[in-house]
């Protein structure tokens, strides 16, 4: 079989996480457990595994020396695609166009079996060559990041507990885009020195309930609904944050006058830089400030009965620096409204920011120039998303998050969302780069 072929094979099984584990089906956790053993035989001959948490992997390539390991991260699982308006089947994993164009339609194409195989593809690959790691390299594929992440940080209390402190972890994260930054034409590999907190949080509006042929003035519904109304014009303040400021330094080499200058000098045009980013759309927005919005709603359980208890669901996303406590104090203040109540449900802080500079970034760079293109300029970024990178902060300051793939911005908005796909070019050139990173 072919690196495609296998990559296909994988893609068709529908490891889906749900929030509800009664939900999940594990036996396709199961399944793509055997198929991984059946289609790389020399990862499961040679590399010691243990399964983690019921369904999560952890692998051990023993290496010359266990000093300064590489750790591997990515994840089994993939969102729903349920009441999503695909227009192809998305665990056909059928691949369209030829050449350059050809192009692989699957849940889960880049979020994260991409990555998860491309890494099985040049460990395989590198066992078939005899090599042998200068330093051990360990594999961590966790089963539910895109719900709890309950895998991940199993098995990095198991590395903790071992003293395996890497040299570098890499995760999901940044990818190969064009036009990174207004004004920026070189292509730029995005690695995530660090990512944002997230917290939920719920909006509770209560009432005694009733009939709803007798409404009262402001049921719990309305009080809720201007809560929600009041967060939506009440964001959160706007600053530029190290890691921010990091890619700007560096991306200031490569952006025309006088764009070069401002980058440059961000610790005096940083309030109009803010005030930019925050308008040229959603992502530079939540690159300079934490983020909040409502992504669920409940009320009554009947038509004709009023609510008892409206509640909100409300993602917050927060930037390096803030905490679960000032998002919970911003939310209060913007809502003015003592008789909604703000409860926690579960979250954590932002992670400790990783250097953009040393040896472990030098290694990443150089990989990334290797494999992806000398004309691809490394810039530190600020992960906006979560990831199971945050529970191995704790071994290491090294934490990066990358993904070895040059992805448009219409392949990136596919995401969690229809259609998702990758090129089927831009997958290979990702082994590369794993390749090259174990050679390193």
């Amino acid at each position: 079989m072919t690196p495609v072929e296998r990559f296909r094979e994988l893609l068709a099984i529908p490891t889906v996480s749900h929030v509800d584990p009664v939900r999940t089906d594990t036996a396709r956790f199961d399944e793509f457990r055997a198929a991984l053993e059946r289609l790389y035989p020399l990862v499961h001959a040679h590399l010691d595994r243990e399964i983690v948490a019921g369904h999560s992997l952890l692998y051990r390539w023993a290496g010359r020396s266990r000093a300064e390991p590489l750790l591997l991260l990515a994840h089994q699982d993939v969102v729903d695609t349920a009441g999503q308006p695909w227009t192809r089947d998305p665990f056909a994993a059928a691949v369209e166009g030829e050449g350059e164009n050809a192009t692989l339609y699957a849940r889960g194409a880049i979020d994260d079996k991409g990555a998860l195989v491309a890494i099985l593809e040049a460990v395989e690959a590198a066992l078939a060559d005899g090599v042998v790691p200068r330093a051990d390299v360990w594999l961590a594929f966790g089963h539910d990041e895109e719900t709890l992440g309950e895998g991940a940080r199993a098995m990095a209390a198991i590395l903790a507990d071992r003293g395996v402190h890497p040299a570098l972890v890499l995760d999901e994260g940044g990818a190969v885009v064009e036009g990174a930054l207004p004004g920026l034409v070189v292509p730029t590999a995005m690695i995530g020195v660090a990512e944002r907190g997230t917290v939920t949080f719920d909006l509770v509006a209560r009432e005694a309930g009733g009939h709803a042929s007798t409404p009262p003035p402001f049921p719990a519904t309305a009080r809720l609904a201007r809560a929600i109304d009041r967060v939506r014009r009440r964001p959160f303040p706007r600053r530029l944050v190290p890691p921010v400021r990091a890619m700007l330094a560096t991306a200031a080499a490569h952006a025309p006058e006088p764009l070069r200058t401002v980058f440059r000098r961000a610790e005096i045009t940083g309030p109009a830089l803010t005030a930019a980013f925050a308008l040229l759309g959603p992502e530079t927005n939540a690159l300079v400030r934490t983020t909040a919005v409502v992504t669920r709603l409940e009320g009554s359980a009947g038509d004709n009965v009023l609510a008892t208890t409206a509640r909100a669901t409300v993602n917050v996303r927060l930037l390096t620096g803030d905490t679960v406590a000032d998002a919970a104090i911003h939310l209060r203040r913007a809502i003015a409204d003592p008789l909604i109540d703000i409860e926690v449900r579960h979250g954590g802080d932002p992670s400790p920011v990783s250097p953009w500079q040393g040896e472990p970034w030098r290694r990443l760079a150089s990989a990334v120039g290797e494999t992806l293109g000398e004309d691809v300029v490394t810039l530190p970024y600020l992960q906006l998303g979560a990831s199971d990178s945050r529970f191995y902060t704790g071994l290491t300051e090294h934490v990066y998050r990358f993904t070895p793939f040059h992805l448009t911005r219409a392949e990136r908005d596919a995401l969690h969302a229809p259609d998702e796909r990758i090129r089927v070019e831009v997958w290979l050139r990702g082994i590369r780069f794993y390749r090259a990173l174990l050679a390193s």
